[in-house]
C-alpha cells in the first residue's frame, strides 16, 4: 500500500502516484487554501495574493488575533459573495481530487484539518473509501483511521475535539496499523523547523499507541518535522511528507 499525506492541491502529482497500483492511502489535507512557500491557493484565489503573503506573516508568528481582523477588514460587506466564491473553489479542487484518485485501484481517505468534510463526501464519496472512525482491512493488516485536526484559534472545518478525537480512536480497538491526520505529542515528530516552533499535536493519539501499541502508525500535518520517523514502545512512528513539496509515498511493506 502507498501512503501519502497533505496534498494541498498537488492532484496531478497524486494521480501519478495513484496509477501506480494497489491501495492507496490519503491521511487528509486535500485542499490548497494556501501554500506557506508561495502564497498560492483559495485564499490568493479569492483575497489577492498580497492578503495571502499578510495572512501567512501572521500565522508563522501565531497571530491570529490579526488574522481575525485582516478577514474582517477585506470581506466587510461581501462576506456571502466571498463565502460562496470560497465554496465553489473547494468544490472545484475535489472535483480534481476525485479526478485523481479514481486511477487508485482503491483509495481510502480521512479529512485532515482545512478539509471541509461534508463538501468531500459529496464529492467523493462514490469513488474512494472514506473512512473515519473504522477499520478496514488491507492487504493482511488491520488498518484503523481517524481523521482531523486538533483544535486551533484557526477553527478551521477539518478540527475536531480532543473528546471526539479520544472517542474515534477508543472505537478502533487495537490494530495493525493507525492512520492519522496529526502528529502525535512527540517532541521531535510535531516541532516544525521551519516556524521553529512546536505545531498542535495529539495526546489522544500518544495514549492510543501507549495503550493499543499497534506495529505502525502512519500521519502527517507537521510539513517540515525535526524528526520523520519515531518509536513509541513497540510503534514504529512515520510523518509520511508533505506531499506538495515532495511528491513522493510512503510505500508500507
Amino acid at each position: 500500500m502507498l501512503i501519502v499525506s497533505d496534498v494541498h492541491g498537488a492532484f496531478s502529482e497524486l494521480a501519478r502516484v495513484a496509477s501506480r497500483g494497489g491501495p492507496l492511502l490519503v491521511l487528509g489535507d486535500l485542499l490548497n487554501f494556501v501554500d506557506y512557500r508561495t502564497g498560492r491557493g483559495i485564499i490568493a484565489e479569492v483575497y489577492g495574493l498580497e492578503h495571502a503573503h499578510e495572512f501567512i506573516r501572521n500565522r508563522k508568528t501565531g497571530d491570529w488575533p490579526a488574522n481575525r481582523r485582516l478577514w474582517r477588514r477585506v470581506s466587510d460587506g461581501r462576506e456571502s459573495e466571498l463565502a460562496e466564491r470560497i465554496r465553489t473553489e473547494v468544490r472545484r479542487q475535489y472535483r480534481a481530487a476525485r479526478r485523481a484518485l479514481i486511477a487508485a485501484d482503491r483509495a481510502y481517505v480521512i479529512h485532515g484539518n482545512v478539509d471541509w468534510p461534508e463538501e468531500m463526501e459529496a464529492v467523493l464519496s462514490d469513488e474512494v473509501v472514506l473512512v473515519d472512525g473504522e477499520v478496514v482491512e488491507i492487504e493482511g493488516y488491520s488498518v484503523g483511521f481517524a481523521g482531523g485536526g486538533v483544535p486551533t484559534p484557526a477553527r478551521a472545518r477539518g478540527e475536531v475535539s480532543r473528546e471526539a478525537m479520544a472517542a474515534k480512536l477508543d472505537a478502533l480497538g487495537r490494530v495493525d496499523i493507525l492512520c492519522t491526520h496529526v502528529a502525535p505529542s512527540v517532541g521531535p515528530l510535531h516541532r516544525d523547523v521551519v516556524t521553529g516552533r512546536p505545531e498542535r499535536s495529539s495526546p489522544e493519539v500518544l495514549d492510543y499507541l501507549a495503550t493499543h501499541r499497534p506495529r505502525y502508525h502512519y500521519f502527517g500535518d507537521i510539513h517540515q518535522p525535526q524528526a520523520y520517523a519515531w518509536r513509541v514502545g513497540r510503534t514504529a512512528c512515520r510523518n509520511v511528507g508533505y506531499f506538495r513539496a515532495t511528491a513522493r509515498a510512503v510505500r508500507h511493506g
